[in-house]
């Protein structure tokens, strides 16, 4: 929005041409946005509280979260505002990928409103049932990737890009849209996973979205594309306002949700938090890189799936509690060195990911 203003001022004075600099934007949007959640927050989490939208305990869960029931959820909602009012404040809303993971972020997130507010407002525990939910989720990601599959300009936007090997691509066809669809839904769960602990998933959300805002970066530029041997896609460079906005909105975030907690993030943050890291692998083309980067999501999908799996056929449990974050928690962890040591494995892998920039 502000991009149209300063082409007007462009004509009075050229000086404001340096707001045609995505890097400039991008810090602005940071920025932008992480001062709107200072801002937003405290009235946010004043109202959470006086409507008492506090947050439910399992009873098999560690005891140590029992003192945690009360504290007011939903907070995700914070971040969903900041990244949306700081993205299309500073973006070329020119750009269709901006729409595109912007609408699929706000879409997930009102799935996830609507689970959170039936399992706090209308003392619903089951909140959105499981079938409607993934329907939802099913049909929002379907969308997108249909969308973005028919919408494509050149081979490399629906090519499957191997990380380490210099221009491997594999044309994939309609398989394409399967992909985009399963990558946007099975991240937006994964984080919502691992959303158990404070602070647990906002900052390995964070450093995914900032590694895969510099790839977003390269990728949109033909010069550092063609060094770094990655697809060349002419409008991914856009997508590094909103990695900004999601980088400054989740530190924001942080400031209240940080050990112990102030406010919980909820389904309206975690769905939807995951959801965008999803597009942004599929629209610059590093679905794998992903995979990495969000190993952490990753660990804690698989030790469900494997706690469900074993349980139903042998009788006994692999973990002591599912997702991994409580097993480690019941085997006496401290919460802080859990939350800690899963943020250091996440800028380790974070690290890895951007390797695969040079290592081909």
């Amino acid at each position: 929005m502000l991009l149209y203003l300063t082409d007007y001022l462009m004509t009075l004075d050229s000086g404001f041409r340096v707001f045609q600099y995505l890097t400039l934007r991008a810090i602005l949007g940071a920025l932008t946005a992480l001062i709107i959640s200072f801002i937003i927050g405290p009235v946010m989490i004043r109202k959470l509280t006086h409507r008492k939208i506090g947050q439910s305990v399992r009873s098999d869960g560690p005891k140590s979260h029992f003192d945690k029931a009360g504290t007011p959820t939903m907070g995700g909602a914070l971040i969903l505002v900041a990244v949306a009012v700081s993205t299309l404040l500073w973006s070329n809303l020119g750009n269709r990928y901006v729409w595109v993971i912007l609408l699929v972020t706000l879409g997930f997130g009102v799935i996830g409103f609507v689970d959170d507010y039936r399992k706090v407002m209308q003392g619903n525990s089951n909140g959105l049932s499981a079938k409607a939910k993934y329907c939802w989720q099913s049909l929002i990601g379907l969308a997108a990737a249909v969308f973005l599959f028919i919408t494509a300009t050149v081979p490399a936007e629906t090519q499957f890009i191997v990380p380490f090997f210099k221009s491997v691509g594999i044309n994939m066809g309609w398989f394409y849209i399967v992909l985009t669809y399963f990558v946007i839904v099975g991240t937006s769960n994964a984080v919502n996973l691992t959303d158990g602990l404070d602070g647990l998933a906002i900052m390995p959300t964070v450093m995914v979205a900032a590694g895969l805002g510099i790839f977003a970066y390269l990728s949109g530029h033909v010069e550092f594309s063609k060094y770094l041997a990655i697809p060349y896609l002419a409008h991914s460079g856009e997508l590094i306002v909103f990695c900004a906005a999601l980088v400054g909105a989740g530190l924001g975030f942080l400031w209240f949700n940080a050990y112990p907690a102030m406010v919980f993030m909820g389904d309206v943050g975690a769905l939807a938090l995951g959801a965008a890291l999803g597009v942004l692998a599929v629209l610059v083309r590093q679905e794998l890189v992903l995979v990495i980067m969000g190993g952490i999501f990753v660990l804690e999908t698989i030790s469900v799936i494997i706690q469900v799996v074993s349980f139903k056929i042998t009788g006994k449990r692999v973990f002591r509690m599912a997702p991994i974050h409580h097993h480690f928690e019941l085997k006496g962890w401290p919460e802080p060195r859990v939350i800690v040591r899963f943020w250091i494995i996440t800028f380790i892998l974070v690290l890895i990911g951007l390797s695969t920039l040079k290592l081909r």
